[in-house]
């Protein structure tokens, strides 16, 4: 294939670029992923795999909506890989948990909830506050600390490492070029089209997503676009197979599809992804087992950390170039949430040529500025 016979050059291989690669490919469009390879810092093998609703947009309440919007559609976006694979990403949506162990704790949780759903254009969603009682119905391990908890229907959760199998297997069925260690050095447009140069040659493409998650920042002044980013640490600690007892996810502990229970709610100002610091997952335990003491005697069988894909305010940014028509940018920190509005709709604006105006109108990189001003 010559290098300019691509329709869309997409910048990154984790589960942003893949999901919006794959449904460019839905599209009909010829598409080419450009990854960094192993050697890149990769939120998608080291994230927490939660399909979440509950808490997401206190400040833009569009947000709101729009996880919603691809909350709704994963059940189908699940299936439909399955149909084309024959993977199972396991994606259940059995509503999740946000739990207190003080009184205190669950009132805070109330306040949020209600500065949430009091902002003027949110979407009504349903998040209800429990007791001790009404929870332990629900989740009857819980320790004897816990006061009570939110609850959202909307949440679930998924096998994040087989998504991303899954969605670099639909890629290839679908016929997209995947480049392993194609690190994009330099980008410009000339004639109409991008060319994008790394160090094994350069790729030509009629148009440009970069979805490279913290790595944006570098990218996206080269279209004349920006991505204000804080990337961060998080640590996650992963125990080994135990009895189900975990049937709804919360919100720094779940239990996978393969027995193991998965915690983690670190935050650290680091970007060196090699870096644990273990009196945060020594405190990450403690607090899980306060929650759920039959977890005080199970086996550590891994840790990790990852470095999360965070904008300045923490809000997706999805923008296109005035000055380089045909360059977008899709960047947010839940790329496993958002990855069915990635593919079922973010994907086929990029192959239409323009992002739809409701869409840019919240989550434009451009709002930083009115921030500044403000």
């Amino acid at each position: 294939m010559a290098a300019s016979d691509y329709d869309v050059a997409v910048v990154g291989g984790g589960l942003v670029g893949i999901a919006t690669a794959w449904g460019l490919a839905r599209e009909g469009c010829r598409v080419v992923v450009l990854d960094e390879g192993d050697r890149a810092v990769r939120a998608s093998r080291g994230n927490f795999a939660l399909v979440w609703v509950q808490s997401k947009g206190l400040g833009l309440p569009e947000y709101a909506g729009w996880t919603i919007r691809s909350s709704d559609a994963w059940a189908g976006f699940a299936q439909t890989l399955k149909e084309e694979t024959g993977l199972d990403v396991s994606f259940q949506r059995p509503g999740g948990f946000h739990l207190a162990l003080s009184e205190r704790e669950l009132e805070a949780r109330a306040n949020v909830l209600r500065r949430l759903h009091n902002q003027p254009g949110i979407v009504d969603y349903k998040t209800e506050i429990m007791d001790r009682s009404q929870v332990a119905k629900m989740l009857p391990d819980i320790g004897p600390e816990v006061v009570g908890g939110s609850f959202c229907p909307l949440d679930g959760h998924v096998n994040s490492l087989r998504l991303f199998r899954t969605l670099h297997t639909a890629i290839q069925a679908r016929g997209v070029t995947y480049r392993p260690s194609h690190r994009v050095e330099t980008i410009t447009k000339d004639g109409g089209e991008f060319r994008l140069a790394t160090e094994h040659g350069e790729i030509r493409a009629g148009k440009v997503a970069l979805a490279a998650g913290n790595a944006n920042m570098r990218l996206a002044p080269m279209v004349g676009l920006e991505a204000p980013m804080r990337p961060e640490r998080g640590q996650i600690v992963v125990t080994e197979r135990l009895r189900p007892f975990l049937n709804h996810p919360v919100v720094t502990l779940r239990q996978t599809d393969e027995g193991t229970v998965m915690i983690g709610d670190s935050k650290e100002e680091s970007t060196d992804p090699a870096g644990l610091t273990l009196g945060l997952s020594a405190t990450e335990a403690e607090r899980a087992v306060r929650l759920f003491p039959l977890l005080a005697n199970v086996n550590v069988v891994r840790t990790w950390s990852a470095i999360r894909v965070m904008t300045q305010d923490g809000f997706p940014i999805y923008d296109e170039s005035e000055t380089h028509p045909g360059a977008f940018t899709v960047c947010c920190h839940s790329g496993v949430t958002l990855a069915a509005n990635h593919a079922l709709t973010v994907a086929p604006m990029i192959a239409r040529g323009a992002l739809d105006p409701s869409l840019v109108a919240p989550f434009s990189a451009r709002r930083f500025h009115v921030q500044a001003a403000g």
